[in-house]
């Protein structure tokens, strides 16, 4: 029992130096700002839309009399599929705000995870390509450096964090990580989900 502890304090001291070397702690708290700084922008121009533009609850009824459940996620689904070009807030107002909420929202997270894993496999494809790959791997070269240095922490990271889920998941597919792990690191993809949907309850 004591060796098999002593050997975890080992690694831990291990990894907790590597991150140290690697600045990832420094990456952690500036993330941790962003992500605060992004919440408290996204609370605001909500609160603004609604109370200076328009009533947000009536807009969201046009949008479920004009658009059904399945369009909507849908469209979603395709978002987070290539780059995620329409921000996930957007979505989950709209859920909150449903007749089946958590229904909904599981079903966006759901497309977002799946999404995810539509652009790990745009990845692999892209890595057979040795042009292309030239190409995106200079449009993303910092997350495919981090990717490599931090492995599922920085997927972690994209999928709870403002850095876009889409991207970190075509970088974990060019340099082909192991797939079961970027499954089950992107399941936190989730959580981001559930907090922003709490906080849109609390503005609203």
């Amino acid at each position: 029992m004591k060796d098999i502890l002593k050997n975890n304090l080992k690694r831990w001291s291990l990894a907790h130096r590597y991150y140290k070397i690697t600045r990832f702690y420094s990456f952690l708290k500036n993330t941790a700002y962003q992500a605060f700084f992004m919440i408290v922008i996204f609370v605001l121009l909500l609160m603004a839309v609604n109370y200076f533009i328009t009533d947000i609850n009536l807009l969201l009824n046009n949008i479920f009399e004009t658009y059904s459940p399945k369009i909507i996620v849908l469209s979603f689904f395709i978002s987070e599929s290539i780059l995620g070009l329409i921000p996930p807030e957007i979505f989950i107002l709209w859920s909150s705000k449903s007749d089946s909420p958590i229904l909904f929202l599981f079903a966006l997270a759901s497309a977002s995870y799946l999404g995810g894993i539509v652009s790990y496999f745009i990845g692999m494809r892209i890595s057979l390509m040795p042009a292309v790959r030239k190409h995106i791997e200079r449009k993303i070269k910092q997350h495919i450096i981090n990717l490599r240095k931090w492995g599922g922490v920085f997927i972690v990271l994209g999928a709870i964090s403002p850095i876009p889920h889409s991207i970190v998941s075509i970088g974990a597919g060019l340099i082909n990580y192991k797939f079961k792990y970027y499954l089950l690191w992107s399941l936190f993809r989730y959580l981001r989900f559930v907090v922003y949907f709490l906080i849109i309850l609390q503005v609203l």
